[in-house]
């Protein structure tokens, strides 16, 4: 990996582990997020439209983005019901954990990338540090009821949204040949947007969503703009560098969001969140300087 692209990664994933942390604190998360798809569908649209006049997006590109904004859809629904059953340094880990290890193999069978020996072993240090941050002291009890696990509201949307992680990274990969990173993520953002809102306005009502916006205006518009930048980075790191390295790399967030989930959310901490954040940066390392 590229030192640009580690660069890009890092801060895309300290931005995400942030508007996560905000997701997780707000009232209701599916007003949330779809309140802040449509600030970055405000916000950024005067930088979407020079984007768009620089660099027109060619025929396909369309296609991509259309895909990748019901797939987008599904993963904010899936996130936000599973902060409104579970902790922010339990969801996230298995959320963003799920997908660098699915990510490598779709990455090799689908667009035929090659991954060197000490990325591989950085791949599965990440994946084993996620392991450790959520399953350390529960292997017992996932043994003696595995459906029973699975079927914990909490960890079964985290899974879900971990999948579809690892669908739409792959699927983008190859969306960025055709468009502009950041205008990719802006129509994604925007087509996302006008597929939810129905949805949320007919479930929860105008007024339930003016009270979530009203409490919690300032940290929809900047986890809108984190949201933004996140994505946006990692779209651009995928222009420059594998699949492959650049899902599981980010996961460095995870981290952080375990930081902003006992230091300031209060949530539990121990040995094995030690270690499997230890893990993980290690494998970070390992990526960084094996690619």
């Amino acid at each position: 990996m590229t030192t640009l692209a580690l660069i890009l990664v890092l801060v895309s994933a300290i931005s995400h582990a942030v508007w996560n942390f905000l997701l997780k604190r707000s009232t209701n998360k599916e007003i949330f997020v779809c309140g802040l798809l449509v600030c970055i569908s405000v916000v950024v649209s005067p930088l979407a439209v020079l984007l768009l006049l620089i660099d027109p997006i060619e025929g396909p590109g369309w296609w991509f983005i259309l895909v990748t904004s019901l797939l987008h859809a599904l993963y904010f629904l899936f996130l936000g019901r599973s902060y409104t059953y579970g902790d922010l340094s339990s969801v996230y880990p298995v959320a963003r954990g799920f997908a660098p290890a699915l990510v490598p193999i779709l990455g090799i069978l689908i667009l035929g990338e090659k991954v060197s020996f000490i990325a591989a072993i950085g791949i599965t240090s990440i994946v084993s540090g996620i392991a450790a941050v959520y399953w350390w002291g529960k292997v017992k009890l996932v043994l003696q009821n595995p459906v029973g696990s699975l079927l914990d509201p909490a960890t079964r949307f985290a899974l879900l949204t971990g999948l579809v992680i690892a669908i739409y990274s792959v699927w983008d990969k190859v969306g960025v040949r055709y468009v502009n990173p950041f205008l990719y993520m802006y129509l994604m953002s925007l087509c996302t947007a006008f597929l939810l809102s129905p949805y949320i306005l007919n479930k929860y009502g105008p007024r339930s969503v003016y009270l979530e916006w009203y409490k919690a205006k300032g940290s929809i518009l900047s986890s809108g703009c984190l949201s933004f930048v996140s994505y946006g980075f990692i779209l651009t790191a995928l222009t420059i560098s594998n699949v492959s390295y650049v899902v599981p790399a980010r996961e460095i967030g995870i981290v952080v969001g375990i930081l902003l989930g006992v230091f300031i959310l209060k949530e539990s901490f121990g040995l094995a969140r030690i270690i499997g954040s230890s893990m993980i940066v290690l494998g970070l390392i390992l990526i960084a300087s094996g690619s």
